[in-house]
């Protein structure tokens, strides 16, 4: 079965060292490090798990002070790799001055397919009006945003959360973001505890938002989750893996364990994403 995984980063070096000082942070709460791998690795991890990926940008560096994992960067690897890695979300720091034109660079010169925000550990929420000028320069460029949407381990167990905020992702937001900009589509992204159940109420009310179940191991879905997933979302769920967060193994092995017939599978691990966002 054809498998879109809508969430992986590329796992290198250059990812992890954009993140500033979380990947210490998570060290310290999981209990192990992240170790770098090099790009022929990381491109044989998405061979041996069957999967093509939409690759994840990440540029927070008005709030860690790191060089981001650029849009550039991830459009040389779809570049080098296009039997792996199908397409690629460009990252903004929505605090840069040269935001809008960064914007629009990734779209009408590096051909991404849209954006990825990750409010908590960018610290700010996606309704903040100071960001509307950069929504209204996405709306006009007609591609897609993922939004992360509930708690983060990026800082858990640190004294302050390391000075994050976790309420940034809380569904609220999106359901905001998502009525100001009705033909702007939205992808929610992780399963939004501990919201869950107002961010299915999200998903369902707004015809632009759908929803992928990165980050979380499949078999600690929440119940809702699980039963909305085959019934009134199934045309709005999609796979993602958040590599390099959990091996493949596990999180295939795991969405086989559901139990959902195979229509369902098809759907979220390929058909939706093919549909919705055209990749």
């Amino acid at each position: 079965m054809k498998i879109i995984d809508l969430h992986a980063y590329p796992g290198t070096d250059t990812w992890i060292r954009s993140q500033g000082p979380y990947p210490e942070f998570l060290a310290k709460y999981w209990g192990h490090t992240w170790s770098p791998k090099g790009e022929d690795a990381v491109i044989q991890d998405f061979q041996a798990a069957g999967v093509q990926v939409v690759l994840v940008a990440f540029d927070i560096e008005s709030v860690v002070g790191a060089p981001p994992c650029s849009n550039a960067y991830v459009a040389e690897l779809r570049a080098r790799h296009p039997d792996v890695i199908r397409q690629a979300w460009g990252a903004v720091d929505p605090f840069k001055p040269d935001a809008i034109q960064q914007a629009e660079t990734a779209i009408n010169d590096l051909g991404l397919l849209g954006f990825h925000f990750h409010p908590i550990m960018g610290r700010f929420a996606v309704d903040d009006r100071r960001l509307y000028p950069l929504w209204e320069t996405i709306n006009a460029l007609k591609v897609p945003v993922m939004i992360d949407v509930g708690t983060t381990g990026m800082g858990a167990g640190m004294p302050g959360g390391s000075g994050t905020r976790i309420r940034y992702a809380h569904p609220d937001a999106i359901d905001a973001l998502a009525a100001d900009f009705p033909d702007m589509p939205i992808v929610m992204a992780h399963p939004g505890w501990p919201w869950v159940e107002e961010t299915i109420a999200v998903a369902l009310h707004k015809g632009n938002v759908s929803w992928e179940m990165s980050g979380w191991a499949p078999k600690y879905f929440p119940d809702s989750i699980k039963r909305d997933m085959r019934g009134r979302l199934k045309d709005k769920i999609m796979f993602g893996s958040d590599y390099p967060s959990m091996p493949y193994e596990r999180v295939l092995r795991e969405w086989g364990e559901l139990g959902y017939s195979d229509a369902v599978l098809e759907q979220i691990l390929h058909a939706n994403a093919e549909r919705i966002l055209g990749v």
